[in-house]
């Protein structure tokens, strides 16, 4: 059954990026603060980039029986370039666009469609709701990494 805290992390997490960045100009956007790691800009690509690659694998999910399905890795897909190539508040726009289509696609699941499940190689078998679970965490991950990012703090483990 789907929840209303997921539901509610669904519709409005990802607004939490523009009242990250909204004071911020281009360069600080785009700034490598460490060496080897993504800009804030980047991460908001990724962000961008992963959400048309997850509503893939949902639809294989509610389409074929038990897909099975590779980690994504941003640095093997020749879109995230293309992707970093918008401007940042195309990406928010794109964001927001695909959020809609992720919402009304898993808000509105049956109980035993909800159930379906696709195999991560890391995680095992995940229903529709425990791959939107990681979906959210994977993507609060990356929200905290540009609030630290905005606050100049060098990202290292968890809490640093």
């Amino acid at each position: 059954m789907i929840y209303s805290s997921l539901t509610e992390r669904l519709k409005n997490q990802h607004k939490t990026i523009a009242s990250i960045i909204i004071k911020l100009n281009n360069r600080q956007l785009n700034q490598h603060v460490n060496r080897g790691k993504w800009s804030i800009h980047e991460n908001i690509a990724h962000l961008a980039k992963y959400q048309p690659v997850f509503i893939d694998r949902i639809r294989k999910i509610l389409a074929i029986d038990e897909p099975g399905f590779g980690a994504y890795k941003a640095e093997d897909d020749d879109e995230f370039e293309i992707y970093c190539a918008f401007t940042t508040y195309e990406l928010l726009k794109k964001i927001s666009s695909d959020r809609e289509v992720i919402y009304n696609l898993v808000s509105h699941l049956p109980a035993d469609k909800a159930e379906l499940t696709g195999t991560h190689p890391k995680y095992g078998r995940l229903t529709v709701l425990e791959w939107t679970e990681f979906f959210l965490l994977h993507e609060a991950h990356h929200l905290f990494t540009i609030f630290q990012l905005a606050h100049g703090v060098k990202v290292g483990r968890f809490g640093e």
